[in-house]
């Protein structure tokens, strides 16, 4: 069983930064690949990116350049690092511990509870 606890949003202007961070508890953090996903209100949730246990990545093409997602094995930690934001980033972020490399949510094990990150314009 792997818990996972987001934390790092709130507002921000445009043009600004936020670094999320998810905590995973429980000792199997290094069986999976760890990964961001997104929902605005009325929008499907969205891929963002992962990250493997070596700390190879992977990004939405559209997200790439702006979105850094790095992780601390050590501390059972993943960060989503957040640059030049624009109000369309605006959404509920989650944090997912995910079986294989890629950006389906079909094989998502383990959610967080997801927390809101607020882009002002």
């Amino acid at each position: 069983q792997v818990q996972l606890v987001e934390s790092g949003g709130g507002l921000v202007q445009a043009g600004g930064s936020l670094r999320l961070s998810c905590v995973a508890s429980g000792r199997t953090f290094g069986n999976y690949v760890m990964g961001w996903f997104r929902q605005a209100p009325g929008k499907e949730r969205e891929f963002v990116g992962v990250i493997s246990w070596r700390g190879a990545t992977y990004y939405a093409d559209s997200l790439k350049g702006r979105f850094t997602i790095s992780r601390d094995n050590a501390k059972n930690t993943v960060y989503l690092q957040m640059n030049s934001l624009k109000a369309e980033d605006t959404a509920v972020y989650y944090c997912a511990a995910k079986r294989t490399f890629g950006g389906t949510t079909n094989d998502v094990a383990y959610w967080g509870q997801g927390t809101q990150v607020t882009v002002s314009s």
